[in-house]
């Protein structure tokens, strides 16, 4: 389940690595198995084959088998734009990553560090064993292991992209006008399952309503390949899964999540649409999005934990 908590700023500039009423949402889901790779042969489902963290992500780095990139969000193309990726460079290089920060599996006992945006942009952009860029192929890759720092809600990890308004405050739009989330991305190790993309309640927007840190929705990519779409019951918690579709592991797929304030909430995948009913206790809530790697299993093991690549990744708002 999706939490928010206390986080610490860390305002890095370029350094690349650090010292160590209801509403309407649209789903596209597309499989993009055409264009994919295969996926990585780690014989355990999420483990990685070294001593520890470092050594952990850059065997990731060095045994990418994905060699396509299919697009980038670096304009308001479609999340499948033709832009190749550059491997040498940092994510923000690639990407558009002025209204994101970053929270990573490190920092303080429930206070995980947290990489603003200032930090994040460019090609010299921050990047670390946590979040970089893939050297095959140019992906934004985020790691998240099973043991670290989590928030004081969670007992999962995450290297996860969370949304900033334009001027570097958090997040917190109303449901009224549409807001759409893009990506293509391939999920290459998990050793159950993985949150890849959210939209999270924030503060609350109508007066009189306790303040949640729930999300409204999470995706789930689990590691036989099934994408399954949770919706939270209430603010105050519990969500009911819906099973999407099947995508090999390290297949690329692409989703959109279109949120409007019309009523029901709507899933589009190959053509075919899927309609459920989000719970009226929501509205009134501010909302944002996240993106990247909030990884759904916890342990005692470093090495052990869930690996996403990002090729595109695009955020709009229309009122």
């Amino acid at each position: 389940m999706g939490s928010c908590g206390t986080e610490t700023l860390v305002t890095l500039g370029t350094h690349r690595r650090p010292l160590l009423s209801t509403c309407f949402v649209a789903i596209l889901l597309i499989d993009c198995a055409g264009r994919s790779g295969t996926a990585l042969n780690t014989g355990a489902a999420g483990s990685i084959s070294a001593g520890d963290g470092k050594a952990a992500t850059a065997a990731v780095r060095n045994r990418s088998t994905e060699s396509t990139a299919v697009g980038n969000s670096r304009d308001s193309n479609s999340a499948a734009a033709p832009n190749r990726l550059q491997p040498d460079i940092a994510p923000g290089g690639n990407f558009d990553l002025s209204h994101w920060e970053l929270q990573e599996p490190v920092g303080l006992p429930k206070a995980p560090t947290t990489i603003g945006s200032a930090a994040l942009v460019g090609p010299n952009g921050f990047q670390d064993d946590y979040f970089f860029t893939d050297k095959t192929d140019g992906a934004m890759t985020f790691w998240a292991p099973e043991n670290g720092v989590t928030t004081p809600n969670s007992r999962y990890l995450r290297s996860e992209l969370r949304e900033l308004n334009a001027d570097g405050t958090k997040a917190n739009w109303s449901i009224k006008g549409t807001h759409t989330l893009s990506a293509t991305l391939a999920v290459t190790r998990v050793p159950n399952h993985v949150c890849v993309g959210q939209i999270h309640c924030g503060k609350p927007i109508q007066s009189g309503l306790e303040p949640t840190t729930r999300p409204l929705l999470e995706l789930y990519y689990y590691a036989n390949g099934d994408i399954k779409l949770g919706i939270e019951d209430s603010p105050a918690g519990g969500q009911t899964s819906h099973v999407i579709t099947n995508v090999q592991l390290g297949r690329k797929f692409s989703y959109t999540i279109r949120l409007t304030g019309e009523g029901a909430i709507e899933l589009v995948l190959n053509g075919t649409t899927h309609t459920f009913t989000m719970p009226t206790s929501f509205a009134g809530y501010g909302e944002y999005f996240k993106a990247g790697n909030y990884n759904q299993s916890a342990g005692g093991d470093s090495t052990v934990g869930a690996i996403v690549k990002f090729y595109a990744l695009q955020v709009a708002h229309q009122p």
